[in-house]
């Protein structure tokens, strides 16, 4: 995926190219498909674009259409489906070649007072305590995709319930280097992060390893709301549960802490859990 911060931050310098179309990269990768969060943090930057100052994305709504192709560049048209007094709504359309990949409606919101309340934040260790990315991998190799370690651009760090194991449903991850003060770009990279290591969750239960031998997996939508300030290049919690699986599908549900235990955003997410004994 993205090596250096410098690389990521480059999939979301959006180049305008009409009047609410814009054009983003996408880096050449082990995998056989575009990364959807990768897409869909490129769809809400693109959003962004079009909706005035001060007024931040609340809730993404998202679906991944097609299989997007890898190194080539991705197109985002943006309706302006409203305008209001506190929320402005916008339809993201992404295209590869005049197909459509992946659609999305996002709802952006002027901070107002109200109710405050969440839930508990649960014990976990401390993140510095934990291994690296590269360390957890080296414990059980075979089991874990190579794709985890193109994202040199993230510190991702599991909590692992017993040594060697390998429960993936919490994850404390940050950036590696600091990221600028822009809000807008600190939640699309969210809405980018909350797509890895989800759907992972939907197997556990059934003993499934990380690189999720003997099946097949594809994210098919994917929701976020955003609740309160975080920034990425500080540890986040990704708290991770499955509340169902059945039909070849299953949902992914996870919420995100900061390291102080603030809730800043919750995620569902439904995708394709398709056995395939050729993997």
């Amino acid at each position: 995926m993205t090596t250096t911060l410098p690389d990521l931050l480059d999939l979301f310098e959006l180049r305008e190219i009409a009047p609410d179309r814009f054009v983003g990269g996408s880096p050449r990768t082990s995998l056989v498909r575009v990364f959807g969060g990768q897409v869909a943090g490129q769809a809400l930057a693109a959003a962004a674009r079009t909706v005035a100052a001060g007024r931040l994305p609340h809730s993404m709504h998202a679906y991944f259409l097609r299989p997007g192709e890898v190194g080539r560049p991705i197109e985002f048209q943006v309706d302006r489906i409203r305008n209001g007094r506190t929320f402005d709504t916008r339809r993201i359309i992404a295209e590869q070649d005049g197909r459509v990949i992946f659609e999305a409606s996002a709802s952006f919101h002027v901070a107002e007072a109200g109710p405050d309340h969440q839930v508990p934040f649960p014990q976990v260790p401390d993140p510095e305590t934990l291994p690296t990315m590269p360390e957890t991998i080296a414990m059980n190799p075979a089991e874990w995709p190579e794709f985890y370690l193109e994202w040199g651009s993230v510190d991702i760090r599991h909590v692992l319930d017993e040594p060697g194991g390998r429960d993936g449903r919490r994850v404390w991850f940050r950036t590696t280097e600091p990221v600028p003060d822009d809000p807008v770009l600190q939640t699309a990279l969210l809405a980018c992060f909350t797509d890895l290591t989800l759907l992972s969750v939907a197997l556990q239960p059934h003993g499934v390893p990380p690189r999720h031998d003997g099946f097949q997996l594809a994210s098919l939508d994917h929701c976020v709301w955003f609740h309160r300030p975080f920034r990425v290049d500080e540890w986040l919690l990704y708290d991770k549960i499955s509340p169902n699986a059945a039909m070849g599908l299953g949902i992914a549900q996870g919420r995100v802490f900061t390291a102080d235990g603030t809730l800043v955003a919750t995620v569902l997410q439904e995708g394709m859990l398709r056995p395939d004994p050729e993997r």
